[in-house]
């Protein structure tokens, strides 16, 4: 993200506007866009300050306390979807998303791992063994 214009600029800006000069004379002489010199009187009005606003910050965590203490549980109990978690989460009366959940678990290192091998790697009871790939997908020229 753009850092912000500097604090002397801004001032600058101002003095001049409030000098006498329209925003569009003064957002073309100190280089900026006239939209940004509108935009800063209009700041200097609503809060008598040419400062720029807070920009990012730290966002807490959607789960957490008991909410995080349930669900730490819930993972370490049996099998789980994480949209399965929202689910849940949502009938406990927290709204959270997919990436909150995949977040939380990922963070408390907590996972789910799917057992190898399932029914598609075996041969049916009836049929023949399964063939192996190359097997099937050789050419036809020999």
């Amino acid at each position: 993200m753009a850092k912000p214009y500097s604090l002397d600029l801004r001032k600058r800006v101002v003095v001049a506007i409030k000098g006498g000069m329209s925003r569009n004379q003064a957002a073309k002489q100190f280089g900026v866009a006239i939209s940004t010199a509108i935009l800063w009187m209009q700041r200097v009005e609503e809060t008598g300050s040419v400062s720029p606003g807070q920009m990012g910050g730290h966002k807490p965590n959607a789960i957490s306390g008991d909410h995080a203490v349930w669900l730490s549980q819930r993972i370490k109990d049996g099998d789980f979807t994480i949209r399965g978690l929202v689910a849940e989460l949502a009938g406990r009366g927290l709204k959270v998303d997919y990436h909150s959940v995949w977040d939380f678990v990922h963070a408390e290192k907590l996972r789910f791992k799917k057992t190898g091998g399932g029914w598609r790697t075996r041969s049916s009871r009836r049929g023949a063994p399964a063939r192996a790939a190359d097997k099937v997908s050789r050419s036809r020229r020999t």
